[in-house]
């Protein structure tokens, strides 16, 4: 008989733990060259992230927790620790060892921590990071004492730079060798910190001199009046930098577009496939892509902040506020985190202790204005509202787009008031957070995080945007009207349109949304846009044959002029395009933040209450806005 063939060990699981804003995040991505997600705020990684080690013979696995204070938390991202500690995750075990990620100037806030895990008894590893500001503030990191006290080995590494990654390395390739702390048995929470009282004695860890920057800092941008004024101060250059930063990049994608749309034509034989690729595809997904410049300036932003050590200060200072409406300041990080994208903002609600909170916060998450909704505003208001300055400096587009991040977020705020009185009865529960100190970004991990917001924006674009292009393209163009030589090709093309399936679609809709200042164009623009809200762009781009333009401005240039045949006024004027930009503002038009809201919740009955309300909310708000545009113009 031959042999049974030997059996390939297991890689090894390596579990990194640590409180938020010590680190841990970008040490994973140092060691496992990971695109996971960095920030410094709490509450950045919401779900466990898993990456090999680079250069690793043995395959070694590392996980990524989330951030948390103890191991046995309240909050369900802390919860995710303890699960995956205690080998409760199905089919996975516990892992085989642990990092222990503390920041060596809060030394004796990590050890708490630090003493949890070695109660655990699994062989384990203390990574102190930022030992670069320990030195800068006049203290001796030494790594050698602390090892000696706490019976486990000891790394200092300053994780973005690189400092003390390869002897990291080295020991997580043998974490079966590590050391299991021989500490007492398992004591109260006043016998650990008695204990790690003990341990910062012996080591003079309270000699540090103050971080008097973030002491300047913080009188400025914590206090009352003046932090609330520079945060809208920084929201007004956002905006500005929207519309004035990006006009140049958005004219080159858009003379490139338009120069593979003339040349597609000419080498491509007429027929539907060239038709297919010309007028639905290039003119669905370009409309979308010639965004991007905007979209990279919006992320820029948002991570600037979030890396810098502000979005936390905002919390702070925002707390005030988001207690009238029955909120704290933690439920602000996950509200900022859906300017980018709703999905991963309710998610970071996690972070939020109260389950009361936790849900008027996922509930209100919608409203605040996604970087999908951007596409559709800027061609809005680029189209219908001049460029004209405002006080000598303020474009007036860039106010008018600030203007509608305001309303979506004081909706936000007024909808979990709303929540917090009816449905949601409670009262506000003790807000605290860490308050991180200001570090400038690594322009490499800045770009990364820009890099990876745009790709995603790429991949959105290249896959919903186009599948959506694609059928609506088919939608658009079957069936045809019967063929009229006395019409003109334009007047055939419009009287096709409107015989096909999304015409008599749309003009089915028309009685529903005519009382808003929307035709059937609109009507076909909004159904599809309920996949993802920028699809309307390339619904419409579609509709107006954008495609056989000469460039992005076509589009503007045809909401501008279209005329409705049946009355021979434009289709589209100012009242129309603000109440669309309200409707959009309010509708929660996006397949993917319903699924996650019926995840987060457990149950498609909070969804679902969102979505009527959010639907009922929008049209009522268009109404308005129509009628009260069309008297005053």
């Amino acid at each position: 008989m031959s042999a049974a063939p030997a059996l390939t060990p297991r890689p090894a699981r390596v579990a990194l733990v640590g409180a938020p804003n010590t680190g841990k995040t970008t040490l994973f991505n140092a060691l496992t060259g990971s695109s996971a997600r960095v920030g410094n705020y709490p509450g950045v990684t919401v779900e466990r992230r898993e990456g090999t080690l680079i250069g690793s013979d043995a395959g070694v696995q590392i996980l990524d927790l989330p951030g948390t204070y103890a191991l046995h938390g309240e909050t369900p991202d802390e919860q995710v620790v303890t699960h995956v500690l205690a080998g409760d995750q199905a089919g996975e075990g516990r892992p085989d060892a642990l990092v222990v990620v503390v920041d060596a100037t809060t030394l004796r806030r990590g050890l708490a921590l630090v003493r949890e895990a070695l109660d655990r008894g699994l062989p384990t590893l203390v990574v102190a990071t930022m030992i670069d500001e320990v030195k800068a503030r006049g203290g001796r990191f030494d790594p050698l004492s602390l090892s000696r006290l706490l019976g486990v080995h000891v790394v200092g590494v300053v994780g973005h730079r690189g400092v003390g990654l390869e002897p990291l390395r080295r020991f997580l390739e043998d974490s079966a060798s590590w050391s299991r702390a021989t500490v007492p048995p398992r004591v109260g929470a006043v016998d650990r910190f008695a204990w790690v009282d003990g341990v910062c004695d012996e080591l003079a860890l309270d000699d540090l001199r103050p971080d008097t920057r973030t002491d300047r800092l913080d009188r400025v941008l914590l206090h009352p009046v003046v932090g609330i004024a520079v945060f809208a101060a920084v929201m007004v250059l956002l905006f500005q930098s929207i519309f004035a930063w990006a006009v140049p990049a958005m004219d080159a994608i858009d003379a490139g577009f338009a120069e593979f749309g003339r040349w597609s034509r000419e080498v491509l034989p007429p027929g539907l496939l060239t038709d297919l690729w010309a007028d639905g595809i290039l003119a669905g997904v370009g409309s979308v892509l010639i965004f991007l410049p905007q979209i990279l300036i919006l992320f820029t932003f948002l991570h600037f902040l979030q890396d810098v050590g502000y979005m936390a200060r905002a919390a702070f200072v925002i707390d005030r506020v988001m207690g009238w409406v029955g909120l704290q300041g933690r439920s602000f990080v996950p509200l900022l985190s859906c300017y980018a994208c709703a999905v991963p903002g309710i998610m970071a609600a996690r972070t939020i202790a109260s389950p009361r909170e936790r849900l008027a916060t996922i509930l209100v998450s919608p409203f605040m204005t996604c970087s999908a909704r951007l596409p559709v505003y800027t061609l809005l208001i680029a189209a219908f509202v001049p460029a004209t300055a405002v006080f000598g400096m303020l474009g007036l587009q860039g106010l008018v787009m600030l203007g509608l991040y305001l309303l979506g977020a004081f909706t936000a705020f007024a909808s979990a008031a709303l929540l917090n009185k009816t449905l949601l009865r409670g009262s506000v529960s003790v807000f605290y957070m860490e308050l991180p100190p200001y570090r400038l970004p690594m322009p490499r991990l800045l770009l990364r995080q820009v890099w990876q917001s745009a790709v995603a924006f790429l991949k959105r674009a290249g896959t919903i945007i186009l599948v959506a292009s694609i059928v609506l393209w088919g939608l658009l163009t079957f069936p045809s009207a019967p063929i009229d030589p006395s019409l003109t090709p334009s007047q055939q093309a419009s009287a096709d349109l409107e015989a096909s399936v999304a015409g008599r679609v749309g003009h089915a809709m028309e009685p529903a949304i005519a009382p808003l200042g929307f035709d059937w164009k609109v009507g076909v623009g909004l159904l599809a846009s309920l996949a993802a809200r920028e699809v309307i762009v390339a619904t419409l781009a579609q509709i107006y044959a954008v495609g056989e333009q000469d460039d992005f401005g076509g589009l503007r240039t045809a909401l501008v002029n279209d005329v409705d045949p049946r009355t021979g006024e434009r289709a589209f004027t100012l009242p129309t395009a603000l109440s669309l930009l309200v409707f959009f503002v309010f509708a929660l038009q996006c397949t993917s933040t319903v699924a996650i809201m019926a995840r987060e919740t457990g149950s498609w009955r909070w969804p679902a209450l969102a979505f009527g309300y959010m639907l009922g909310l929008a049209w009522l708000g268009s109404f308005v806005t129509y009628h009260v545009a069309r008297a005053l113009v």
